[in-house]
């Protein structure tokens, strides 16, 4: 059996559900659809995402630097500046989130339009 067809996300057991347990989160994306465009620090990440919280925020890049997905870089300037960019491996994964990202707002009409006709017949 090839590695490809190894893994079942539908098994409770199945190493891959970690993909969705983290990784499909609407921060998540969010953060590396930013990153995507540019290496940003901190606080200009948390202006540039509107809504999400410093705590979430170090938390998900926290996530994101253990999955392989971000590098954080502390440069030396005055004051101390830290700086997150993707990696590789995060810029492959990037392809995929910016393919969510413009179907979502390519489709958000007719999500809007639907859960408008479901509230009106229930």
């Amino acid at each position: 059996m090839s590695q490809l067809n190894a893994y079942n996300v539908c098994s409770m057991d199945c190493p891959a559900r970690l993909f969705f347990e983290t990784l499909a989160d609407k921060w998540v994306l969010l953060i590396i659809t930013t990153l995507e465009e540019n290496a940003q620090h901190f606080n200009l990440l948390k202006k540039t995402i509107e809504g999400i919280s410093p705590k979430v925020l170090s938390q998900k890049l926290k996530h994101l630097e253990r999955y392989g997905f971000i590098q954080r870089t502390v440069l030396d300037t005055s004051p101390i500046r830290v700086e997150y960019t993707l990696t590789t491996f995060g810029k492959d994964f990037a392809q995929t989130a910016y393919q969510m990202k413009l179907w979502a707002e390519k489709n958000i009409d007719k999500v809007l339009f639907a859960q408008k006709e479901y509230d009106n017949c229930h």
